[in-house]
């Protein structure tokens, strides 16, 4: 049964959580920010955690701090996956298929901002469609019938940033080569995310499959998502953002994801994070969802370009 659930006026934190133990959890981009913080949290509560990122030495040394931090016998893992390359995305899901017997959520946090100038991925598409659309389907769609057999949830981490572009995907452009902006292409890639999410949400419904889908931001948290991928100006202007009371730890930023993977009595068709000031900081919760991402005759093209653009066919 899903409903509206009140955390009160403290919002969902941890504390909801119960033991996870037996619980399996895969994120991509975990070894920091945001990622790393919900792997914390989950590994804290006696779950087990494969990452799925790019840089094996920044995972390496994550792993190497959680399991200080919980014991040498915590149950966290890394399988490289660079999800820009639709190649290493397929191999790395090859790898889970292989060595993951049971997914009880995939949590595709990942992801690349305000990449200042085009580039375009190695397959061919504008950078940040590319890995946080592109890269993520993929996924999502060789790892769904094993997420299914434990009757689990994907969770799509979005951005406040989708309500700063065009509101619609632009198919006659879609890497830009007219006018590339940074702004509007991280837009138009967290846009696409969201209407890959509720697209699926509808095809899980019409199949009767047992997989719950959804979709979640961080607010305004301090990470280097923008620091890594962000221009000489954005990067300084984040930087400057984040002394302020307008940015919350990369902590709090972690808690919509981990209560979407977690929670019972959550609604798909939703937008869950942050809803105090702008909803980019504060007590987590439901949040507001602007219809036009869940636009059906978007969402039906967005799917079918996602599936020849990657060669890669769902079958729901």
């Amino acid at each position: 049964m899903e409903t509206t659930k009140n955390f009160g006026e403290k919002g969902w934190t941890p504390e909801e959580l119960d033991s996870l133990a037996g619980k399996t959890y895969i994120i991509t981009g975990a070894n920091s920010g945001v990622g790393f913080e919900a792997s914390r949290i989950l590994l804290s509560k006696g779950a087990k955690v494969v990452m799925l990122n790019r840089n094996a030495d920044k995972s390496t040394a994550a792993i190497e701090l959680l399991k200080q931090e919980f014991g040498a016998g915590t149950d966290v893992t890394f399988i490289r996956m660079d999800l820009s390359v639709l190649a290493s995305v397929r191999e790395a899901a090859a790898e889970v298929l292989n060595t993951v017997p049971q997914i009880d959520a995939l949590i595709c946090n990942a992801a690349i901002a305000q990449v200042p100038t085009q580039k375009l991925t190695v397959d061919g598409f504008e950078s940040q469609l590319g890995t946080n659309h592109y890269g993520h389907f993929v996924l999502c769609g060789m790892l769904f019938g094993r997420i299914e057999e434990s009757k689990g949830r994907i969770v799509v981490v979005a951005s406040l940033g989708y309500k700063l572009g065009l509101r619609t995907i632009q198919f006659d452009d879609m890497n830009w080569d007219k006018k590339y902006s940074a702004n509007p292409a991280y837009s138009q890639s967290k846009l696409a995310q969201m209407m890959f999410a509720y697209e699926l949400q509808d095809k899980v419904k019409a199949t009767n499959k047992n997989v719950q889908v959804y979709v979640c931001h961080p607010g305004s948290s301090a990470t280097s998502l923008i620091s890594t991928s962000g221009g000489i100006i954005t990067r300084i202007a984040w930087w400057l953002m984040t002394k302020s009371p307008m940015v919350q730890t990369a902590e709090k930023g972690a808690y919509p994801e981990v209560m979407c993977a977690t929670q019972k009595g959550l609604e798909q068709r939703a937008l869950y994070g942050p809803t105090g000031r702008m909803e980019m900081i504060g007590p987590v919760g439901k949040g507001t969802l602007e219809p036009y991402a869940y636009d059906k005759t978007v969402m039906e093209k967005l799917w079918s370009r996602s599936e020849k653009e990657t060669g890669f066919e769902w079958t729901v």
